[in-house]
């Protein structure tokens, strides 16, 4: 399965949220400032190049719908999320939520005794363990449509 980008992922979203969709509803759905219908047009294209959805055609429109389940996607990238920024460590993710999520101490404890010694030398005040870029580079251009993110279903 193919990554996204965070524009095609939160296109991606709409779709998984409303199932059949045009290209007009996704917009009708979105709050505004609503891009361009030619940039969500484009962006849906291109989600069904990468066969993350297919399409019934009505004349010359399209009804797009999801081939790729969300739970599908969601799994794969947290594979990756916990591959590259925890080293595939659950407790590296552990301590991750523990200091960012504020989970009480007890807690943390009752979890880490229910996983694997996977790192015999971890200790709750250790540091996580530094990421690594997942492709050459490991550098992304901030995306221009971030404003679509913080506005999903």
């Amino acid at each position: 399965m193919q990554r996204l980008t965070q524009t095609e992922e939160d296109v991606m979203q709409w779709i998984w949220t409303l199932d059949r969709v045009f290209v007009k509803d996704i917009l009708a759905a979105m709050p505004e400032p609503k891009p361009p219908y030619n940039t969500i047009s484009s962006v849906v294209r291109v989600l069904e190049k990468k066969g993350f959805v297919g399409h019934e055609a009505f004349g010359k429109t399209h009804r797009y719908y999801p081939i790729i389940a969300k739970s599908a996607y969601r799994r794969q990238a947290f594979r990756r999320l916990f591959r590259d920024y925890f080293d595939g460590s659950h407790q590296a993710l552990l301590q991750f939520f523990a200091r960012e999520e504020g989970l009480d101490p007890e807690e943390v404890e009752r979890l880490m005794a229910l996983l694997p010694d996977e790192d015999a030398t971890y200790t709750p005040t250790q540091d996580t363990p530094a990421s690594k870029p997942s492709e050459p580079g490991g550098h992304h251009p901030e995306n221009p449509f971030r404003n679509l993110k913080n506005n999903r279903p």
